[in-house]
């Protein structure tokens, strides 16, 4: 039996500027004590040089000319900020590209990633609704862990330290199917192992303090590139107990820290993991027909002390896609699996999953036009949601054209920004539904 726990990592993610200032120092801002919902630990702000960028970090988070607005992590409330590119040079939301070959390029990396994301998003995490230096509301641990910003991101995320158990109280038992998507982070010298597993509740009550029944356990080791999971019976037996290499959360010599995006997909009883673009796990029968299950995250330090992990932008999403029969036979798919650098139009290269299901009905059917429609969220001046919600709208109908070739005259775009939500936007979760792109039969 193998009793679980989780992540005990630590992040300094940099943000490019010029080439000469690969050596960026990150700043992890806490306050200097903490009183939560459990005991916090004082932390101690993080002053790291990296001398070497991993390819692709800056892409997934970009410099904004405003500092970090206390309580807004969304997309939409950076809207009014500058957006800077790779080079560093500054643009308005207007000057910003989305069809460049660079951008064209990061897209078509994923072009192995079949991933995608439940039809409805059913929670969101940004921790925008709390404190730097405390624990966050929604939460609850046996260990320590607070809320904190870092120098030049947008944003906010959840330090977790040392050994212990941490789980999202606001999530109940998972459906059949459904999707999970989380950003993930470690420095080298904090980095631990790191675990994510699914626990049945009808055999452990407390979910702090589990049991191996049914549970399923995903271990993933930045020190020595391994990636384990394991899978357990009613009686606690290991059914799946597999191990293999991975390099996407690996550090290897010379690296200072590792970033994934991670990305979970549970149909019944079979679960697929990826990490970044690859798919690292794919088993048929992970889980039991019965299981109750939630998801939980941990840390096994093996009780060596500044064991940290980082964890932001924490998506649940329910429901199998059925992309063909909702833009063929129903005339609309709304999805919320399109997703953009915040604040501009610039697709993030883990939508090309939906992309390419969505091209892929359109090629099958080529009587079929489509009108494309972008929303946003209400954070933010209202005519530049606006401008927003226009931009990515174009930039879709671009991708489909350029990546996938869909003829540019079947597709028309439309922005509608913030004027028709289809959830209440005084919560992350009801934020997280409203961005979304809509496509109409016509």
């Amino acid at each position: 039996m193998k009793k679980f726990l989780i992540l005990g990592l630590c992040i300094g993610i940099v943000v490019q500027g010029h080439a000469q200032n690969l050596g960026r120092r990150i700043v992890i801002n806490t306050k200097s004590q903490t009183e939560g919902k459990v005991e916090n630990k004082t932390s101690e702000t993080v002053d790291k040089a990296f001398n070497k960028m991993e390819e692709g970090v800056n892409n997934l988070f970009k410099k904004k000319g405003k500092a970090d607005k206390s309580g807004e992590g969304d997309e939409e409330s950076e809207a009014e900020t500058q957006s800077y590119d790779e080079n560093g040079r500054s643009s308005s939301p207007s000057q910003v590209s989305e069809t460049d070959g660079n951008a064209s390029a990061k897209i078509q990396a994923y072009s192995n990633f079949d991933f995608i994301p439940g039809e409805r998003v059913i929670a969101f995490e940004d921790f925008s609704q709390d404190a730097v230096g405390d624990f966050p509301a929604r939460w609850n641990t046996n260990s320590s862990g607070e809320v904190v910003t870092i120098e030049g991101l947008e944003g906010k995320w959840l330090v977790f330290s040392d050994e212990g158990v941490l789980y999202p109280e606001f999530v109940g038992a998972l459906p059949e199917n459904c999707t999970i998507e989380f950003d993930l982070a470690v420095i080298k010298e904090n980095a631990v192992l790191t675990k994510l597993a699914f626990i049945d509740e009808n055999h452990s009550a407390n979910i702090l303090d589990f049991g191996t029944a049914n549970a399923t356990i995903i271990e993933l080791e930045p020190n020595t590139g391994n990636t384990a999971i394991f899978s357990y019976n009613i009686n606690g037996d290991a059914v799946v107990e597999n191990v293999k290499p991975q390099k996407q959360f690996f550090i290897p010599n010379g690296e200072e820290y590792a970033f994934v995006k991670v990305s979970i997909w549970k149909q019944k009883s079979r679960l697929r993991v990826y990490l970044n673009e690859s798919k690292v796990w794919d088993i048929p029968r992970a889980f039991q027909s019965e299981g109750k299950y939630r998801f939980v995250l941990g840390t096994a330090t093996f009780f060596v002390e500044n064991r940290e992990f980082l964890l932001s932008n924490l998506r649940f999403a329910v429901g199998q896609p059925d992309t063909r029969s909702k833009l063929i036979t129903e005339g609309k798919l709304i999805t919320q699996g399109i997703v953009f650098d915040s604040g501009s139009a610039t697709i993030k290269p883990e939508s090309y999953g939906i992309l390419k299901e969505i091209a892929g009905v359109l090629t099958e059917n080529q009587s079929v036009n489509v009108h494309i429609i972008g929303h946003t969220d209400s954070d933010g001046d209202l005519s530049l949601n606006q401008t927003l919600s226009q931009k990515r709208a174009e930039a879709v109908k671009s991708a489909l054209s350029g990546q996938f070739g869909i003829d540019d005259a079947r597709m028309s775009t439309e922005g509608k920004g913030e004027s028709e939500p289809i959830a209440d936007n005084g919560s992350s979760d009801g934020k997280a539904q409203n961005r979304r792109v809509e496509f109409i039969k016509k």
